[in-house]
């Protein structure tokens, strides 16, 4: 038999098709290591530009919206790839997995020459549009070189995909620890070194994206010890393929959107009752609760994996163990990371209040930090039940029930406790939290509903119950 084509399970499939919460902690954890190592890498990288500074900031502020929507795609072009494959590795069906897999390559091609296309050449009237008048020359010669590596950065993101879908988590977690550590490395060297200032950033962004790409084409392609197989006879155009990986990219990548559109709402709301202040309030103290969510994102990135092979193996008793194990899982680590940011916030907020001129602030994002606490214990009731639907293919009920939470309820609370109950500031971050327990509670409720269909519909093959 072929060297390209191991029919043999490796390591990563027995793990994924094994024990639901063996897998989610094995697949878990480095996902969460390589994602602590990238939100290094992003303040690493910021501080190094502002040394140049403050146009060069607003310069890549200017283009950060656009980078984020890319690697928004990136990642929900991943998510699809994963569902897809793993679902299929699941069900036995190695020439479907092995089909989705080169299906996700091709769209991938595809996708980055039409963006690059349409992103490129417009690039300067865009952000001219955006408001970024006398820096829009920086932030032209910055986004050009980045979103010229438009390809490399959505190849990186299905090329984690797929290692994560046949359960090959470290190579993934290897992956994406050299992006980090190449562009911290040539950052310094580029920026002040090689004098190219701004240039040298976004070049450093680009060689760590091609060089991730290079070891990832190499697993793929060249070492052939991977579980799947990528060739021309593994690929067989099919539209349904196509629309099951973008059935799932496509609402995913919409996600992060409305990340984005909730931080407008809830800026729009607090410079309404309290002003530009309890903006900077905010914008600081959600920096660490982003950095919060990275445990949960890795949880959630493992669930995908396990419930969709399950789903596949029509092994729907495992898909409930996968969630409630994830669910526990990452109560436990709210809850943990709820004591330690009560006890250790006015510590963390001296971080972003060390000069004379801000130090004023550190008071409100203590306050704003320990509201946060309930908020970390929510968190896991939305993340890890939309991943059950990412996880089956329904990516378009992910992302509904990702915006009830998310833009709806979290408006809805953040508006009425901060205007018409008067609680001004301090309504916001409550509304906040409410909005996120009632989301989760909402979210979690749909995906045992949905679970336990599935085990009533396999009664009489598998009695088993939730």
């Amino acid at each position: 038999m072929p060297a390209s084509e191991p029919q043999v399970a490796t390591e990563g499939v027995n793990v994924m098709t094994g024990d639901p919460r063996k897998a989610i902690v094995t697949l878990s954890l480095p996902m969460i290591v390589a994602m602590l190592l990238m939100s290094a890498y992003n303040l690493i990288d910021a501080v190094w530009v502002a040394g140049l500074g403050g146009d060069a900031i607003a310069a890549i502020g200017f283009v950060t919206p656009i980078f984020m929507i890319l690697m928004g795609l990136s990642n929900g072009l991943g998510a699809g790839a994963t569902s897809a494959i793993s679902r299929r590795i699941g069900a036995g069906d190695k020439k479907g997995a092995d089909n989705a897999a080169m299906h996700s390559i091709v769209i991938t091609v595809v996708v980055s020459i039409l963006l690059s296309v349409f992103i490129v050449p417009f690039l300067e009237p865009l952000l001219e549009a955006s408001g970024a008048g006398a820096t829009t020359a920086l932030a032209t010669e910055y986004g050009q070189i980045v979103f010229g590596g438009t390809f490399f950065m959505l190849f990186s993101g299905i090329g984690y995909g797929i290692l994560r879908a046949e359960g090959d988590v470290k190579r993934t977690m290897y992956a994406m620890g050299l992006s980090a550590v190449v562009n911290a490395v040539l950052d310094p060297v580029l920026i002040y070194g090689a004098g190219m200032g701004i240039a040298g950033a976004a070049w450093a962004t680009v060689i760590s994206m091609v060089l991730v790409c290079a070891v990832l084409g190499y697993w793929l392609f060249v070492r052939h010890d991977t579980y799947l197989s990528f060739s021309r006879r593994s690929f067989r155009p099919d539209r349904r393929v196509a629309a099951d990986i973008l059935g799932v990219g496509l609402p995913a990548s919409a996600e992060m959107f409305l990340t984005s559109v909730s931080v407008v709402i809830i800026n729009g709301i607090l410079v309404a009752v309290s002003g530009t202040d309890a903006v900077a309030v905010y914008t600081s103290g959600w920096r660490v609760v982003m950095l919060a969510f990275v445990p949960f994102m890795g949880i959630g990135t493992a669930l995908v994996t396990v419930a969709g092979a399950a789903y596949g193996a029509k092994r729907f008793d495992k898909m409930a163990i996968a969630h409630t194990y994830a669910m526990k899982l990452g109560l436990a680590v709210g809850a943990l990371m709820s004591v330690l940011t009560f006890v250790f916030a006015p510590a963390i907020s001296t971080i972003f209040t060390y000069s004379a001129e801000s130090a004023y602030l550190a008071p409100a994002i203590t306050d704003f930090l320990r509201v946060m606490c309930v908020f970390f214990i929510a968190v896991p009731l939305g993340i890890m039940s939309t991943s059950v639907f990412q996880a089956v293919g329904k990516g378009v009920t992910s992302f509904v029930l990702t915006m009830i939470r998310q833009i709806v309820l979290l408006a809805f609370f953040a508006y009425l406790l901060a205007v018409p109950l008067g609680w001004g500031e301090a309504g916001v971050w409550w509304g906040i939290v409410i909005g996120q327990i009632g989301g989760g509670v909402v979210t979690f409720l749909c995906a045992r509903l949905y679970i336990r269909g599935l085990l009533r519909r396999a009664l009489p093959a598998r009695p088993v119950a939730v």
